[in-house]
């Protein structure tokens, strides 16, 4: 286990490759079976519900009639997550063709709104546990296997591939030690 400025980070971090890969994993992530959506920080919910009002119009239908029923996230057990339709899909998923991806980045990216989307989201797939201290670790899914291929063929480490949504969490700061960790533990290990 890493500790960076009190932040721990579980040692197969700094060694995975992985880049995104949607025409094959179909975006996945956002459409994961289970019921629950995507982790939020009780300070998200105000962003996501300024954002619904972005997004709302090129959602589906059945994902607007989900949120207006259900709402667009539950409270279980001190957790938030984002609501899901029909136990499977994140209720702010629209689709491009096959491929699920996320209306809040889309509209952000379109500069309609300001917030990109939530931090758990951003993150993926390292997720963040908070018990007592705060865990970084990678969610390994079958589905994003197509990925870490991609990111051994690219050369592309997952401390690159997540820079910018790292910094968004941490602090350029935090990223500069974490990223200079990454390169000599995998400098050591080559050496070794």
């Amino acid at each position: 286990m890493l500790i960076i400025d009190e932040i721990m980070v579980d040692d197969l971090v700094p060694y995975l490759q992985f880049a995104c890969n949607l025409d094959k994993c179909l975006g996945h992530c956002c459409t994961m079976e289970g019921g629950l959506g995507a982790p939020l920080l009780p300070a998200e919910i105000e962003e996501l519900q300024k954002s619904y009002k972005v997004v709302k119009d090129f959602l589906p239908r059945e994902h607007v009639e989900t949120i207006e029923r259900l709402g667009l996230f539950e409270h279980i057990d001190g957790e938030y997550t984002t609501m899901c339709y029909n136990n499977k899909a994140c209720v702010f998923v629209y689709y491009d063709g096959s491929v699920a991806k996320c209306s809040i980045e889309k509209s952000y990216l379109d500069g309609k709104l300001k917030w990109r989307k939530p931090i758990s989201c951003h993150l993926f797939p390292l997720r963040i546990k908070y018990n007592g201290f705060t865990r970084l670790y990678y969610q390994r899914i079958s589905e994003c296997d197509v990925a870490l291929e991609q990111g051994k063929r690219e050369n592309i480490y997952l401390s690159d591939f997540l820079k910018d949504s790292l910094i968004r969490a941490f602090g350029n700061s935090w990223y500069v030690k974490f990223n200079n960790l990454c390169q000599n533990m995998r400098i050591n290990n080559k050496n070794s």
